[in-house]
């Protein structure tokens, strides 16, 4: 009877105390996470990712191919980027070397690459800075596109402002290198054949174009390299972002 009694004392005591025990705890609200709210952090994130992982590719494009086009014969014994006779001028070519001046044919070819590396040597940091400048939108559709589409937006995006840099360095190159005075001589003597039509070629403008496309074109091999070959892949920048692109085969 005792335990009863004091059972039923102690009951409304203890209800009173919880109720004010959880009086006294402030409410947290806790913040809504949404499911679209995770997309949206994580495609920023791996956008930005995505952006570095392109820009390191290309960069490493540069170091390691671009710039064994600036070596002595890097253009003239590559035969994927070997500056030949201009395609009009090919008359020229055929000219001399029927008369006896193939060798100052030789020549004016072997001028116009050296003249294209010495100028890329000069100009590397123009396409390292333009790589800079790949837009972060663009980037998921160029990871996820064939197999040269980050050289082939920057060749898109760059070409122009590139040649206007690019130009002025290979006109420069053109007289370090004796191309101006190879080429004033074959003109000259072109010309000067009987009832042969003038011409009258922009070095410059052809050497730039050519010495550009060779550029691009050994930018896309060390691309090729990095999302065809895991070895290729040698920071964990690469290795993460081109996973992404393997993930979409």
């Amino acid at each position: 009877m005792k335990k009863l009694f004091l059972l039923l004392f102690l009951v409304p005591i203890i209800g009173i105390a919880q109720v004010k025990s959880k009086a006294k705890k402030p409410k947290v609200k806790t913040p809504t996470v949404t499911k679209t709210t995770i997309t949206k952090v994580t495609t920023a994130t791996n956008t930005l990712d995505i952006s570095a992982g392109l820009k390191e590719a290309l960069n490493k494009g540069v170091t390691e191919q671009v710039s064994k086009l600036t070596a002595l014969d890097g253009f003239y014994k590559n035969e994927a980027v070997k500056i030949l006779m201009p395609e009009e001028l090919q008359k020229v070519d055929a000219t001399l070397r029927k008369l006896g001046m193939g060798n100052l044919a030789d020549d004016g070819v072997k001028s116009l690459n050296r003249a294209a590396e010495d100028a890329v040597k000069e100009a590397t940091p123009i396409f390292v800075n333009a790589i800079k400048n790949i837009s972060i939108t663009d980037a998921k559709s160029i990871l996820l596109g064939n197999e040269n589409a980050a050289t082939t937006y920057l060749q898109g995006s760059t070409a122009k402002d590139l040649y206007a840099k690019f130009s002025p360095v290979v006109q420069e190159s053109i007289g370090a290198v004796g191309a101006d005075v190879v080429w004033a001589s074959i003109i000259k003597k072109y010309n000067a054949i009987p009832f042969i039509a003038k011409v009258n070629p922009d070095i410059t403008d052809y050497v730039t174009n050519k010495a550009m496309d060779g550029v691009f074109k050994m930018i896309a091999v060390e691309e090729k390299n990095i999302r065809t070959n895991l070895n290729s892949r040698t920071s964990s920048l690469l290795q993460q972002v081109f996973a992404l692109q393997d993930i979409k085969k």
